[in-house]
């Protein structure tokens, strides 16, 4: 059995600075790879078992046929028995299907930037690890140096939508082209309005704004959870249940956990 480690992406500035004549969205993004991550552990066979948090097993997105581990093992041309250990929250904005399909394409010794994207946006990013400025629909991703960092992210129990959040960020109209933190925001509050209540009430609570990160729904802090009045740990924020925890930026090649 082999063992790869899936961390998430954090978008800390995201902007949509145009739409290609297919419909895909420009992006001009700041990534970082923080140290929350996935496991995949590969072994002979040709299965995919989903273990949650407390490792129980559960249906993720179809498990077998519809998700980004099946989808990167059949561009591949591979087969194996998986069992992805999933700790990144699913519609949270922090990559981590990407995530798992980039561990995927690092198994199978895959680093054609092609096989990437084709698997979604945030895949090369997801490949190349690190901080990196990343353009185009996210097939662009050029190095940037490592910098230490530590964030606060709020968890809420919310499931956003990514095409959702794009269809309503076409509806509502673009608004100023470039980097400004996220330009998606107001889409996905307009999406999913408890999101907008989840900000304001850690805006009362803390005396910052919090960024969102990707499409939603984490919610985002520069710096440790305690220099902010919070506590690391499950709490209810506007009436929804969130986590918060505290992460940290990690250099591309990042070898997982310390264990």
């Amino acid at each position: 059995m082999t063992t790869q480690w899936a961390p998430a992406k954090l978008a800390v500035e995201l902007g949509v600075v145009g739409t290609r004549a297919d419909g895909y969205h420009l992006l001009e993004a700041e990534m970082v790879t923080i140290d929350l991550a996935d496991r995949l552990d590969f072994a002979e066979g040709s299965s995919l078992d989903v273990l949650d948090a407390g490792g129980a097993r559960t249906d993720y997105l179809g498990a077998e046929d519809d998700n980004l581990v099946s989808r990167a093992l059949e561009r591949c041309g591979r087969t194996a028995a998986v069992t992805l250990h999933k700790t990144i929250p699913i519609g949270g904005g922090l990559g981590g299907g990407s995530a798992d399909a980039a561990a995927v394409l690092r198994w199978a010794g895959v680093t054609d930037r092609a096989t990437a994207a084709a698997l979604g946006a945030d895949v090369p990013f997801c490949v190349v690890g690190g901080r990196a400025a990343v353009g185009g629909i996210g097939e662009q991703v050029t190095p940037l140096g490592h910098r230490d960092a530590v964030y606060t992210l709020v968890l809420p129990a919310l499931f956003v939508a990514t095409p959702a959040v794009y269809a309503a960020y076409d509806e509502l109209g673009a608004g100023p082209v470039g980097l400004h933190r996220n330009d998606l925001e107001a889409a996905a509050c307009a999406v999913e309005p408890r999101l907008a209540a989840v900000r304001d009430a850690l805006h009362e609570l803390t005396g910052v704004t919090a960024t969102l990160a990707g499409s939603g729904s984490t919610w985002f802090f520069d710096g440790p959870a305690g220099a902010l009045g919070l506590t690391p740990g499950a709490t209810a924020v506007a009436g929804v249940h969130c986590r918060v925890i505290e992460v940290r930026a990690v250099p591309a090649g990042w070898a997982g956990p310390e264990r």
